[in-house]
């Protein structure tokens, strides 16, 4: 790792525009430095890992960084990237998300580091308290209309059918108060975020300059996108979600372990703490065997284990040798169903699988894999039906308690991609 938290930010691509002096005051101090997050649902998706690690990768510097879960600004939503009006959350929708949120921030910052400890702070504790009267005194008169209608986000929500409200055409003012109360309370000089959030960050320097004849700082981090263009984060099954609850470990592990050849290299560097002699050794590997897809199994690895701890990892890699035909010998029940969360299920009793069993032919037939007992039994002399993934051979076969796995579930398959899950009801 390099000495610079500059360079260090710049060889991972992750400095998108930064204000003049920044690079040199990183190099000569220890600074205080902040990023916003969002509450608006109780757990953060996988598009605020690369603020998390910014935050992280600046404390492994010596940096001392806070996180600010935005329960004021939340009540209002920044319109930075959006194209129509957020919902409105309540008081106690936000304060449950908060609780989400801070147990994910807490997993990549050290809050016990000596002297560099990080920090979570939630802006309602001053925005909720300031009058509006008091705001616009003394805040909103060092802002000029003309300069907030000149802001991208504003102007691209005023050309739109359904403009933008008050609310969240107030939204910067607020961010650049939140600069402006970390910088009195905690020395507080640096503000980091998206490309988006640069009007953002600009107007709470501008904030300190005027009101306490300060010097701040802010860097902007580029938006990450795939390479071919889809927004990052967003699948077919909608948002990777880094609670274990919205999506599962294998989900996850899954997800990065898909990416793009042409993505590997720089999520590497965006969303692990690999050495840039690792990441460029791997880079090699990938171009070099592209089918091994070692990168990206690295990749996942890594980012599983930051996220989800080294048990998910494990998990993660049992279920994906399952996908990937894998024998299920010693698999657990919780991997398999991960797996084949998708697929049918049927539940049968567990009466039916006592000695001498249920006959595959009837189970297949059960399922809806066969149309008949007779039909099943030639797609067993054909070879084409398998259970637990192991091919059956004699079509008098029997299902009995002791082959399911875990003694809760059979995996049915006929040919290579029709599959259906029989559960044993105890």
């Amino acid at each position: 790792m390099s000495t610079d938290a500059f360079i260090e930010l710049q060889w991972r691509g992750l400095v998108y525009e930064s204000t003049e002096g920044l690079r040199d005051v990183l190099a000569r101090e220890k600074v205080t430095l902040y990023i916003g997050f969002d509450p608006t649902a109780a757990s953060l998706h996988v598009g605020s890992l690369l603020p998390m690690m910014a935050l992280a990768r600046m404390q492994r510097f010596g940096h001392s960084p806070i996180a600010i879960v935005g329960g004021g600004t939340g009540m209002i939503g920044d319109p930075s990237g959006k194209t129509a009006e957020r919902q409105l959350l309540s008081l106690d929708q936000i304060e449950e998300n908060l609780l989400g949120i801070r147990a994910q921030i807490e997993r990549l910052l050290d809050f016990d580091a000596s002297p560099n400890p990080a920090r979570i702070v939630n802006n309602a504790d001053w925005l909720a308290t300031i009058s509006l009267t008091e705001f616009l005194r003394d805040v909103g008169k060092h802002f000029t209309v003309n300069a907030m209608l000149a802001k991208e986000s504003v102007k691209r929500r005023i050309d739109s059918e359904d403009g933008i409200s008050y609310t969240e055409f107030s939204y910067s003012l607020l961010q650049a108060y939140d600069f402006l109360t970390l910088f009195d309370r905690y020395g507080c000089a640096v503000q980091m975020g998206g490309s988006d959030q640069w009007g953002n960050i600009v107007a709470g320097i501008d904030l300190i300059r005027k009101l306490r004849a300060g010097r701040a700082y802010g860097l902007v981090m580029p938006l990450v996108t795939t390479s071919s263009g889809v927004k990052f984060g967003k699948t077919e099954a909608g948002a990777v979600w880094l609670d274990a609850a919205r999506t599962s470990d294998f989900q996850f592990f899954q997800f990065w372990l898909n990416t793009d050849d042409r993505d590997a290299a720089r999520y590497l560097k965006f969303f692990t703490f690999l050495t840039e002699d690792r990441v460029r050794a791997l880079e090699m590997e990938l171009a070099a065997a592209p089918e091994k897809r070692v990168a990206q199994r690295e990749l996942a690895r890594e980012v599983t284990r930051l996220v989800r701890g080294d048990d998910a990892v494990g998990r993660a890699e049992r279920a994906s040798a399952i996908l990937f035909g894998g024998s299920m010998a010693d698999a657990r029940a919780e991997d398999v169903l991960e797996v084949f969360a998708d697929v049918p299920s049927t539940e049968i009793e567990a009466g039916r699988f006592a000695a001498p069993g249920l006959s595959i032919a009837e189970a297949m037939s059960v399922t809806g894999l066969a149309g008949s007992k007779g039909e099943a039994a030639r797609l067993i002399r054909g070879g084409g039906v398998y259970v637990n993934d192991g091919r059956v051979s004699d079509e008098r076969g029997r299902l009995t308690i002791d082959q399911a796995i875990d003694g809760r579930l059979f995996v049915l398959r006929k040919g290579q991609r029709s599959r259906h899950v029989v559960r044993v009801k105890h």
